[in-house]
């Protein structure tokens, strides 16, 4: 097993996939952070005053964080930070998904009426999670800018 997770080209693709969606996720946030501060109010799970701040740092977080992760700089930190976002935004989901409301992940773009149900982002998140956790047990540096200790 530990040869399968410290696998250098299961650790470059799962480096690859999860920096560049959250490069991805984070661009339309970058741009538009008014819609993304309405996409963060459907949720009902961020204080009103706390919305906008949200919005604004949210998205810059991703991006820092899929940089890291590709380039291999601050490698630990950013995997770190890469499954505590990923564990954050399913609780999330599920939280909606439990209070039965009808609105899309606007992880990708902005919020509005249910087009996917969050259950397709929940599952979504799942297999995210499954690379996330990969990199963080993996001992695999080769690639990466900065090589940890």
């Amino acid at each position: 097993m530990r040869s399968v997770v410290d696998n250098d080209y299961l650790t470059l693709v799962s480096r690859l996939l999860i920096g560049g969606i959250f490069l991805y996720a984070s661009l339309y946030k970058i741009i538009d952070p008014g819609t993304f501060a309405r996409s963060i109010w459907f949720y009902h799970v961020v204080p009103g005053e706390l919305i906008n701040l949200v919005a604004l740092i949210l998205p810059w977080l991703e991006l820092l964080c899929g940089l890291a992760v590709i380039l291999g700089i601050f490698y630990r930190g950013a995997v770190v930070w890469a499954n505590l976002m990923t564990i954050a935004f399913m609780v999330v989901l599920l939280s909606t998904i439990a209070r039965g409301l009808d609105i899309d992940c606007g992880c990708f773009r902005a919020a509005t009426s249910a087009t996917e149900p969050a259950w397709n982002a929940f599952w979504f998140d799942v297999g995210m999670l499954v690379f996330t956790v990969q990199m963080l047990f993996s001992r695999s540096r080769r690639w990466q800018l900065q090589r940890g200790r």
